[in-house]
């Protein structure tokens, strides 16, 4: 064999730690590339907050269709509806009324006087005004209630 270095030694086969490390650099990056294209499979902040708010109108003609009190009851898990019946609130389970949970990773927080639990629709339409806040990392919307019964999302 003919000595391949000015030292006469003969060259090892194999990587050196640069190239090995390079090519650990390399295929780091492209699979943060991908990790980073893979879309959400939750659903936007805004979409939940516009389901709810849609919900909540639905209550508010609940209460009116039926003169009848219905109350929207707001926990960190989800949301669940009530009517008023015979001295007692009462589950109301009937479609579209069904008890519902937020995505996940989603966070609901009430602004309400009183210490109310959730959003409450009289017989007439009106209600108790309160703002429900809902948050996901850095997103985050507002579905708001007036006395009239209006329902509005912001953000």
């Amino acid at each position: 064999m003919t000595p391949t270095s000015a030292t006469g030694a003969e060259a090892e086969a194999g990587f050196t730690l640069v190239e090995l490390m390079v090519t650990l650099f390399v295929i780091g990056l492209a699979g943060a590339a991908v990790v980073l294209t893979i879309p959400d499979h939750r659903p936007p902040v805004s979409e939940e907050a516009e389901r709810f708010a849609a919900r909540l109108t639905r209550a508010k003609e609940e209460a009116v269709l039926t003169n009848r009190s219905v109350d929207v009851a707001v926990t960190g898990a989800g949301y669940r509806f009530r009517v008023y019946v015979r001295g007692a609130w009462a589950p109301l389970a009937e479609k579209p009324f069904g008890e519902a949970r937020w995505s996940e990773g989603l966070k609901a927080s009430l602004e309400a006087d009183g210490g109310r639990t959730g959003v409450r629709f009289d017989p007439t339409g009106g209600a108790d005004p309160a703002v429900i806040t809902l948050t996901r990392e850095a997103r985050r919307a507002r579905v708001s209630v007036d006395e009239a019964g209006n329902v509005r999302v912001e953000g």
